[in-house]
């Protein structure tokens, strides 16, 4: 299938081809978004410097063209969520006016500026109709595609440039009666197979089970029995907060099953521009699943 940079170039095109809209801030400057973004005269390029970009993708989905609204770092959803959150995400139930729209947010890490730093999808989740979804696979990319062209809600794809060179899909490691269960979500799940693979050669038994539909939260009968049958209870890894989506889908695997669990995420100060803070990696969930086993 190729890997999932070209998949979303595909169904882009795909999109404009089909006489939808594409749009977004700043598209053409590095490289058409790692090169996501088909080079096609009907993408709308809209200016960082105007806060009501937003605003236009809402009018094309009123006016039924199902935009693909591109926010460049996920960062900028703190002036972009103020128009989806409270006009698209209501439309329907208020006014009987479905506005449906396709939001990109893309995650990054690094000393790159203040706004590209990690993840934001915790702004969306508490707002009802939003679907969140944290795609990192060409498979898992169409079905968000295909779902969202059979829906008339907003959607929320809470991606990462860290995958965009993947063409792998990930599976779930399924153990029936593990010491640690992991729930990770966007960019951590690929630290959280590495970890699971190290600790299973040290004689700790770890299942993992990918959170790729983050909203609404519908974990699987298989990654439930395991939590319950878990020695020492699950953990929640994510590429934002842990104050936000990672405790709330905690606390739910919590009640559903009776296990223990925490969560692993950014550290609690400013992520981007010169200060590094990054989702966990695979040394430190290691290290986090040895101090809960040794207990």
């Amino acid at each position: 299938m190729g890997a999932l940079r070209d998949t979303i170039r595909g169904l882009t095109q795909q999109h404009l081809d089909a006489g939808y809209s594409v749009m977004g801030q700043t598209l053409t400057a590095v490289g058409f978004v790692a090169n996501t973004v088909p080079n096609d005269i009907r993408v709308l390029e809209l200016p960082c410097s105007d806060v009501s970009n937003a605003g236009v993708a809402v009018g094309h989905a009123l006016a039924g063209k199902r935009p693909i609204y591109i926010i460049r770092y996920q960062g900028f959803n703190a002036f972009n969520h103020a128009f989806i959150c409270s006009y698209a995400a209501k439309s329907k139930a208020m006014w009987g006016k479905p506005c449906p729209m396709l939001v990109r947010g893309i995650a990054m890490e690094g000393g790159i500026g203040p706004v590209a730093g990690s993840s934001h999808h915790s702004l969306y989740y508490r707002m009802p109709g939003v679907s969140i979804y944290s795609p990192m696979t060409p498979m898992e990319y169409t079905q968000c595609y295909q779902d969202f062209m059979k829906s008339d809600d907003v959607v929320y794809l809470s991606e990462h440039r860290g995958a965009y060179g993947n063409s792998d899909e990930l599976l779930d490691i399924c153990n029936t009666h593990p010491d640690v269960v992991l729930f990770p979500i966007s960019i951590t799940r690929f630290a959280a197979m590495e970890a699971a693979i190290e600790l299973a050669s040290t004689g700790i038994s770890v299942a993992v089970h990918h959170v790729f539909h983050v909203k609404p939260f519908m974990p699987s009968e298989s990654a439930l029995s395991s939590l319950a049958n878990a020695k020492y209870g699950g953990v929640v890894l994510d590429d934002d907060y842990p104050d936000g989506i990672a405790k709330c889908l905690a606390h739910d695997l919590s009640e559903a099953t009776g296990a223990q669990m925490t969560t692993m995420g950014l550290e609690t100060r400013t992520a981007g521009f010169y200060r590094d803070n990054l989702p966990p990696s695979g040394e430190q969930i290691i290290h986090r699943i040895q101090k809960i086993v040794s207990g």
